[in-house]
């Protein structure tokens, strides 16, 4: 089946609509219809102002939806994907006890009790069985609420997106619970090419058993909607036969599905009275929304979500995926469409797109900002608009607008967008925000920025980034600037200094001129391998600490060296960097004081996707040198016996080039154990400190080009 015409726009839209959902209905998530009605009246726009908490979150519902879908690329786009292929995607994006799911414990939270069945050795659809776990513990909400990204990746094919669908569900439920999420995905998938409601449903409903409660309750639902005008009529129906008190568990698939279909069909179509009546109904509201977003973002596209109030103005374009793949949890709505995108067009046989040549920042999708936003301080307010405009691009057909008004001599307007966490970004309500920097000295910065041929007087540009200081306060340093004509260009190129050991939080331009003019980012990305030193910075601060992506048992700063690692069973990682990073080398000196083994990383991918060179101890006095591919399972690719001490330091030196990979480590005498080997199943990703079941101390540790 060829792919829609439109499909990059309406998986654009389906994104927006799944995160808009979430953030809408997020404040007030679990709460009644009585208390939202009495506390916050019908919500027909984000309460999050009033309820005292952020717009722009961390939520399950978002990490699980754009994380789980990854199983897809990491397995090479195979229709055959297995359930039990998605499990282990599972088990290398979730760190235990801190990503993406609730933690409320086996037997309690579905996705909890699943993961310890996968960790245990279980694989899907066992973890999520019935069988295993009991029904009411398989039937909750879970697996309803991660499925959009299959059915995205599905366009017009409902048969393969609830097909899907069900192997992604399986991992962590059983019966209704995924045959809600098959109805779901079918019709959005089929949401890309049909618009008529009745049809998607009557579509979606024959991939599940006709003797189901979920196909009882859409019957229910429909026969509702044709009696009754108000949706409060039917929702006290929806209490009375669907409700909470029949069934058990915090949060039942039924009475949520339920309320999604009760938002679709009293919606009237329309974006904004849909999430209303979703929301307004009560109990898992975000859950609720966001799929009701994501299906009707798909069907009505970027139009239907823009025809309301401004939805998009306060998210930005941004959403947070805490996994330990760190690198991507600073993410935006455009760099996530394109990777299902791309998913679908390989499913299609179709190859990958990389808009500007594969910029970071492109701003190719109408409307879209890449969470820029203006970066004002208390005396300049007002001085700065972004918009998303057509033309003013070399490679694309689209750039960001940013408009300057009222400029004095001697005050800037600047626009940012983070590229680690910022300030406000740090203390997250409920899910912990994990995640990597995205860009670190030794990169290579650029960027083309053009002016208006109508500016009054040419303007002088720069690139700046916040940096991290050690009172964890972002300051500005600045690249060179260059002067802009009224209508002229220039193309940046900055390499990024040495920050001391400090993260950078954002990239941003900065505008000088005189009075209102504007000037058109076009792209901004970057590119290479880090040089920089991850380290204890002189004056200290937490944020560099932040800064690692934690999968050990307990991190903390050590006696005489800047990271000591406990990992009290298992295999524990300390993650840094990201997947663009390919040819690179990574040195660091570890001291064991108990463990099974230890070592450093590259191209790491999460908890189980990562090249290691380890020293792995077999008896006192006596171990093995290690070259090892970690995926699905340890494969041994070279290694050398090595006669070592506890409390004694040792230097790891691993570097990758292409698939050669070269590890040395050093004795405290000065000789060392070299390895060699070569292989091609990981084209990129972070690095890593590890430890298996015991203690180390680490020290600094270099990151640079090879």
């Amino acid at each position: 089946m060829p792919l829609p015409a439109d499909y990059i726009e309406r998986v654009y839209a389906g994104v927006l609509g799944k995160i808009i959902g979430v953030y809408l209905g997020r404040p007030f998530e679990g709460w009644t219809y009585d208390r939202i009605f009495a506390e916050l009246g019908e919500v027909w726009y984000y309460v999050h102002e009033k309820r005292g908490v952020p717009l722009v979150v961390t939520d399950d519902d978002i990490s699980g939806t754009f994380t789980f879908v990854r199983a897809l690329p990491d397995y090479g786009n195979t229709r055959e994907l297995s359930p039990a292929q998605i499990g282990q995607t599972w088990l290398n994006y979730i760190i235990e006890n801190r990503a993406i799911l609730w933690w409320g414990g086996m037997g309690r939270s579905t996705e909890h009790t699943a993961f310890l069945r996968l960790k245990r050795g279980i694989p899907a659809p066992r973890s999520g069985s019935a069988a295993l776990n009991g029904r009411v513990v398989a039937e909750q909400i879970g697996a309803q609420i991660f499925i959009d990204g299959w059915a995205m990746v599905a366009p017009g094919d409902p048969e393969l997106a609830a097909d899907l669908a069900r192997r992604a569900a399986s991992v962590s439920h059983d019966g209704e619970a995924i045959y809600g999420a098959q109805v779901l995905a079918a019709m959005e998938s089929l949401a890309f090419v049909e618009r008529d409601l009745g049809t998607l449903l009557d579509t979606a409903t024959t991939f599940i058993p006709r003797d189901s409660v979920i196909f009882r309750l859409i019957t229910d639902l429909r026969e509702w909607r044709a009696r009754f005008a108000d949706w409060r009529v039917a929702h006290k129906r929806i209490v009375a036969h669907y409700g909470y008190d029949r069934y058990g568990g915090g949060c039942h698939i039924i009475p949520n599905h339920a309320l999604i279909h009760l938002g679709l069909l009293y919606g009237e179509d329309d974006f904004q009275r849909s999430l209303m009546v979703t929301v307004t109904a009560g109990w898992d509201t975000d859950c609720n929304a966001g799929n009701v977003g994501c299906l009707l973002g798909i069907k009505n596209g970027l139009a239907g979500i823009d025809a309301g109030p401004d939805w998009r103005g306060p998210v930005a374009d941004r959403l947070y995926l805490p996994t330990a793949d760190g690198g991507r949890a600073v993410t935006d709505a455009v760099r996530e469409t394109y990777a299902i995108v791309n998913v679908g067009r390989a499913l299609a046989g179709e190859a990958p797109l990389a808009p500007k040549q594969g910029a970071r920042f492109h701003f190719e999708l109408p409307g879209s900002v890449q969470g820029f936003f203006a970066d004002e301080s208390a005396d300049s307010r007002d001085t700065l608009r972004l918009e998303n405009v057509p033309g003013h691009s070399v490679h694309g057909s689209r750039s960001l607008a940013l408009r300057y008004r009222h400029l004095a001599p001697g005050r800037a307007a600047r626009a940012a967008t983070a590229t680690f966490l910022l300030p406000e970004m740090s203390h997250m309500p409920g899910y912990t925000i994990l995640a990597s920097p995205t860009l670190f000295a030794g990169q290579l910065l650029s960027a083309r920025i053009c002016a208006d041929e109508t500016n009054p007087a040419p303007v002088q540009c720069r690139l700046y980034l916040l940096v991290y200081d050690a009172n964890d306060a972002p300051v500005r340093v600045y690249g060179t600037a260059a002067t802009l004509a009224p209508g002229g260009d220039h193309t940046f190129a900055w390499r990024i200094p040495d920050t001391g050991g400090q993260p950078i939080a954002a990239v941003g331009v900065e505008v000088c001129g005189r009075g209102c003019g504007t000037v058109y980012l076009d792209y901004l990305t970057w590119e290479g391998a880090p040089e920089t030193s991850l380290c204890r910075p002189i004056g200290g601060g937490t944020m560099w600490r932040r800064a690692w992506v934690d999968g050990v048992s307990i991190h903390e700063q050590g006696a005489h060296e800047p990271y000591r690692l406990i990992q009290n069973e298992g295999t524990g990682l300390l993650i840094q960097g990201s997947r663009e990073w390919r040819d690179y080398r990574v040195s660091a000196t570890l001291t064991p004081h108990l463990a099974a083994a230890c070592g450093v990383g590259v191209r790491v991918q999460g908890m189980r996707r990562y090249y290691a060179l380890l020293l792995t101890f077999t008896a006192h006095g006596i171990g093995i040198v290690q070259l090892v591919r970690v995926l699905d399972g340890a494969t041994l690719l070279a290694e050398a016996p090595f006669a070592w001490k506890y409390d004694q330091r040792y230097v790891f030196d691993l570097s990758i080039v292409g698939n050669d990979l070269r590890g040395i480590v050093q004795m405290p005498d000065g000789n060392s154990v070299s390895l060699d080997a070569r292989d091609d199943m990981l084209e990129g990703g972070g690095v890593a400190l590890i430890v298996a079941e015991g203690a180390i101390e680490a020290g600094e540790v270099t990151v640079r080009p090879v």
